[in-house]
């Protein structure tokens, strides 16, 4: 379902955003920050940064943390949405992203988007960093949760509010404004009918998100923000554990990581229906089946599946059973 957004007049040409930001942050952030400023970067740092980071003692469950940052969202006044549907079919087979949900706005220059407020919402990638050998890096997953917040916006001082709102969001999952920090180049970015400025932001050493400030090229008025990070790679930089037994639990061991990665995402397409086809979205899903070990499958896949779907479930119900999931899995297996 598409919603209103009141687009009102932007208070500068497109042009001159990026360099305004600095002000921008300045006021919404305070004198609690360090900016610097130059050669077309800026860099955010707490004017108490350099203390050393403890990791709280307790590692809450995965339904902990998004109740977390759903109650910091709410208090921010920003309501929880619907997650998109794993199947695109616009740019994408899949859906890659929660900014997506502001296609109408920035891709059409309609005043409408499909989602807004926070989001958790599943994606697919192929993109993911990997090493030489082929193997995921840590802090890297073919399927992962976006956390974002998606909102239009009227001023640009907007932008810098939604910042220090997240920074509070942060703190109800444990984490201290002294070790985040921010950059980015003051240089705007185009891509198609879609122009912006972005800025990441670290927890200590480890990047952790963005947030960008984006807007219709024809029709610069339409702005919105689109600040986002992965819950699993949050849930790794609050806990500093191994990424893998972060991620897979008592199967980290059990497979290569590339299977335990595959069955993982081919558990979130198929339980959305998207079965193994020669093209389209179900063609991803083949080539995520034909990834898989099969000698470290050999007793079958529906554990794996199993402990996988009831992870996904927390983001939206999945339309096909676990068992069938697992079925469809290993029956593309043996068809191989």
């Amino acid at each position: 379902m598409l919603r209103d957004s009141q687009a009102a007049p932007a208070s500068t040409s497109a042009s001159r955003r990026a360099g305004l930001l600095p002000d921008v942050l300045r006021r919404a952030l305070g004198s609690r920050w360090d900016f610097t400023v130059a050669d077309g970067r800026i860099t955010l740092e707490h004017a108490h940064r350099g203390s050393p980071y403890r990791p709280p003692r307790r590692t809450p469950s995965w339904l902990e943390l998004l109740s977390r940052l759903a109650q910091g969202f709410a208090a921010q006044g920003v309501e929880q949405d619907a997650p998109l549907p794993l199947r695109w079919g616009r740019d994408t087979d899949l859906t890659i992203s929660a900014v997506q949900a502001l296609d109408p706005l920035l891709k059409d220059g309609r005043p409408l988007t499909y989602r807004s407020g926070f989001l958790s919402q599943p994606v697919v990638r192929f993109t993911s960093e990997r090493a030489a050998s082929g193997e995921l890096l840590d802090g890297f997953l073919t399927s992962f949760v976006n956390v974002s917040r998606i909102q239009t916006i009227q001023r640009i001082d907007e932008y810098g509010m939604i910042l220090d709102d997240w920074i509070s969001v942060l703190s109800r999952l444990g984490f201290h404004a002294r070790h985040i920090s921010a950059h980015g180049r003051l240089a705007v970015w185009k891509r198609d009918q879609v122009e912006g400025v972005t800025l990441h932001f670290n927890h200590l050493d480890l990047p952790v998100g963005d947030i960008v400030l984006l807007w219709n090229g024809a029709n610069p008025d339409r702005m919105a923000v689109d600040l986002g990070s992965g819950l699993e790679r949050l849930a790794w930089a609050r806990t500093r554990t191994s990424w893998r037994d972060l991620v897979f639990g008592e199967f980290a061991l059990s497979a290569p990581l590339q299977t335990l990665d595959a069955i993982r995402t081919a558990c979130l397409l198929v339980g959305h229906g998207i079965h193994p086809a020669a093209r389209g979205a179900g063609g991803a899903t083949r080539r995520l089946i034909g990834a898989v070990d099969r000698d470290s499958v050999r007793l079958g896949v529906s554990s794996l599946v199993r402990a996988s779907y009831c992870y996904w479930s927390l983001f939206g119900s999945l339309t096909v059973p676990w068992p069938a999931v697992a079925a469809t899995i290993e029956d593309e297996l043996a068809r191989r």
